[in-house]
């Protein structure tokens, strides 16, 4: 019962990350991502921070202070920085397509580090997703702003960033608390992140904001770091970082549609067959690896 709270909370962070999207991309025109990034991250450390010491939350030991530092340099602020670059160039829907790409790297790196076997099943879903988002991302091109690809890249980067942090951050979680933990970690990329705005002058807009920009960035602080992030955290400490990672591919449903309704981006029938072998190719990759745990489980129980 456990595990399937942490998936259900993986997805319904899977869902507000997708409508994160939406709300970046509305927000580039006007300030740049590393302005962006400081807005989510240190709205999203100002609302957890109080609700971490009201609730008695564990805080990561002393020994996990240095861990806990650099997994939120690496997710807090070098993944928002490639993300909200990633959306300068492409649409919400293709950057949440590139950021599927997120549960073939936990795979592929869970399998590099030892952690799960890579088996045939494993790899032809990894094939046939990773196909999935060529044909989503690769087709119909002229409907993409121009350079797209720089956008599609960079969110495979951030994708990157997620997964190495999903597998590093578990052990962490388990021995503090998903609040706790995520509430430093975020502390520490938020604080990054603000010290290069400042630097280059990147809040320098804020002053011609209107209520929109405000009300963007505020959903972004709340909804898009606040509660996705802890819902991910929940979910890490409950499951495996790679059924984490499946839920990433409800991104693209929830960027879709955000993006259609606020940016008047277009839904094409390319974008909806990339979904659909995104999500095949991940239930082939990942449906062996749980009848084989299955099985393992029946055959340790046997006399």
């Amino acid at each position: 019962m456990s595990e399937i709270f942490g998936v259900l909370a993986a997805v319904l962070s899977s869902a507000l990350g997708g409508t994160s999207i939406g709300a970046t991309r509305y927000l580039v025109g006007s300030i740049d991502p590393l302005a962006i990034g400081s807005f989510r991250f240190g709205f999203g450390f100002l609302l957890l921070m109080p609700l971490t010491l009201l609730r008695g939350d564990r805080w990561p030991a002393r020994a996990d202070w240095a861990a806990t530092v650099g997994l939120g340099m690496l997710f807090f602020a070098l993944f928002p920085i490639l993300f909200n670059a990633s959306l300068i160039y492409t649409t919400a829907a293709r950057g949440a397509l590139a950021l599927s790409t997120l549960p073939l790297l936990s795979l592929m790196i869970g399998a590099a580090l030892g952690s799960e076997a890579l088996t045939w099943r494993k790899s032809i879903g990894v094939v046939v997703a990773t196909s999935g988002v060529a044909v989503a991302l690769l087709t119909n091109l002229s409907a993409a702003p121009s350079g797209a690809w720089r956008g599609d890249l960079l969110m495979m980067a951030a994708a990157l960033c997620m997964a190495l942090y999903g597998i590093w951050s578990k052990p962490l979680i388990r021995r503090s608390s998903p609040i706790g933990f995520t509430t430093m970690s975020m502390a520490a990329g938020a604080l990054c992140l603000i010290l290069l705005s400042s630097f280059r002058g990147s809040f320098a807009p804020v002053a011609d904001f209107a209520a929109p920009q405000w009300l963007a960035a505020l959903y972004l602080g709340a909804f898009g770091a606040a509660l996705t992030f802890y819902l991910w955290a929940f979910a890490l400490e409950r499951t495996t970082p790679t059924r984490v990672a499946i839920s990433v591919t409800v991104n693209p449903i929830t960027a879709s549609l955000v993006g259609a309704w606020l940016l008047k981006e277009p839904l094409r029938w390319n974008l909806a067959a990339g979904i659909v072998a995104v999500f095949a190719g991940i239930w082939l990759a990942t449906t062996a690896g749980r009848r084989v745990e299955a099985a393992g489980l029946s055959a340790s129980s046997r006399p």
